[in-house]
């Protein structure tokens, strides 16, 4: 039996009849998942090679790699394929029942790595995961026994689950596929159910387990529409619809879930980081501007750089543009803007922002009005760094200014020794001060570049604070 040819008329095998034939076969919802899975192996192969000793690495590659198999080899199109190759009717359904019982094998290893963590390498661990590799290597060696002693002459490439359902040996081999596949799928279930609720995770790891329990929950639909078809072939009745129109899309949902599951926790967290950082760039671009007409100079442009580098180049740009306008910084001019913020009704923090603007603006267009020589912008530069270091970049400003100023650059934060809160009313905002370290600009250059997209209220703040004391109402500060 196992050396007779395939019937030429095969239940939906390919013909010759032409293309609109042969792209009818392509069974769309089976590339679908395939091309998804396919997705996500690609994503995760830089990291499996890279740490390739890391086990649930190497579980997660198996499984995507299994998936991905299991589709391509269950499309009717291709088990023709493979039963015309080999040349033995049906042999395709081992096969596809080997993968299927391979990919629950690496689910099993993926949890067992998982839940003990990658650098798990006690003896408990390593017996349970070669208990898992010896019962699923074993029940792929009864598959293959079982087909060889089975007697399955005639071809069925979409129904053979419930065409052969009584048959002796191949009924076994139905069964024992799909019963070590619903094993696998409810132990993997109920363990990323249990690890969801973990208050720890984030919310791109949380998705991708919930994505992944939502496809081990379709397999157990599909292992139970399998199951249902085939019982009620042994007692007589006809649901082989379960079988042939249901299982078949419920794998497909199952599996592109999966795939979701594995990419979510990377793209998702990739394509956040990303998006953090063009937002920054992108925030930055007024402030930008502005400090380029310092000395007309500006960024220079690398095709190849990275968003981080092209971030961290910006924001060096703005803050050696700032050092060099700190001379002209009129300090006086600050603070009063900064209170006449608090009297337009802006918190202190935007009434930071907005005084800073107003004086950079106005150092700006000084300096322009009167630039300095080469020397004594490098003499003021030098005068300026020092072992200079911004928060959130790893320095911490040590300027030419004494410690004792350093201490008051907190700007909107700080306990002033100007004029007692009760004189301006403002009980709720603290006290501003100026110092000469330029620390506190240099950190909040993403604050002063968001209100620089709000001229009206800067020159609002600029007319209340040019104005005197006494027509303002804005009380002057020692």
């Amino acid at each position: 039996m196992r050396g007779t040819a395939v019937p030429a008329t095969t239940t939906g095998a390919l013909g010759s009849t032409g293309p609109a034939d042969f792209f009818g076969e392509l069974y769309i919802s089976f590339w679908i998942p395939t091309a998804v899975l396919t997705a996500a192996l690609v994503l995760k192969l830089p990291s499996i090679v890279k740490l390739w000793r890391d086990s649930l690495l190497r579980a997660v590659g198996g499984v995507l790699l299994l998936a991905c198999f299991v589709f391509v080899f269950a499309v009717p199109s291709v088990i023709a394929w493979t039963n015309r190759v080999v040349g033995v009717p049906n042999v395709a359904a081992p096969w596809v029942y080997s993968l299927i019982t391979a990919f629950c094998a690496c689910c099993l290893l993926l949890i067992v790595a998982w839940r003990n963590g990658p650098a798990d390498r006690s003896a408990a661990t390593r017996r349970l995961m070669r208990w898992v590799v010896a019962v699923y290597a074993g029940v792929i060696v009864v598959l293959w026994v079982l087909f060889a002693l089975a007697d399955v002459p005639r071809e069925r490439l979409r129904d053979l689950d419930t065409y052969y359902a009584t048959t002796p040996f191949i009924r076994e081999e139905i069964l024992l596929y799909l019963v070590a596949h619903t094993a696998a799928c409810l132990i993997t279930y109920r363990l990323i159910r249990n690890w969801v609720r973990a208050e720890s995770l984030d919310v791109w790891l949380r998705g991708g387990l919930q994505a992944l329990g939502l496809g081990c929950a379709l397999n157990l639909v599909f292992d139970a529409a399998k199951l249902t078809a085939v019982v009620a072939r042994w007692t007589g009745h006809d649901l082989n619809w379960l079988s042939t129109d249901v299982a078949p899309p419920v794998a497909a949902l199952a599996a592109i879930c999966i795939a979701v599951g594995f990419i979510l926790p990377h793209s998702g967290q990739y394509l956040h980081d990303r998006w953090r950082v063009r937002t920054s760039h992108r925030r930055l671009r007024p402030l930008y501007l502005l400090t380029r007409t310092v000395d007309d100079s500006r960024v220079p442009f690398a095709l190849r750089a990275t968003p981080e580098l092209r971030l961290t180049r910006r924001e060096t740009f703005i803050r050696d543009a700032l050092l060099r306008l700190t001379r002209h910084l009129d300090e006086d001019l600050r603070r009063r803007a900064y209170d006449a913020a608090l009297d337009l009704g802006h918190e202190a923090g935007r009434a930071k922002a907005l005084a800073a603007a107003v004086a950079i603006q106005d150092a700006v267009a000084t300096r322009r009005r009167s630039p300095e020589s080469e020397e004594t912008a490098t003499a003021t530069a030098a005068l300026l760094t020092g072992p200079l270091v911004f928060p959130g970049r790893g320095t911490a400003v040590a300027s030419g200014g004494s410690s004792g100023g350093a201490s008051g650059s907190g700007g909107a934060s700080g306990s002033g020794a100007g004029d007692p809160a009760g004189a301006s009313g403002r009980t709720s905002f603290p006290e501003f001060r100026v110092s000469s370290d330029p620390t506190d600009l240099l950190q909040d250059i993403e604050a002063v570049s968001l209100v620089l997209r709000e001229p009206a209220e800067i020159e609002a703040v600029r007319a209340l604070a040019a104005a005197s004391p006494a027509e303002s109402g804005v009380p002057a500060r020692e």
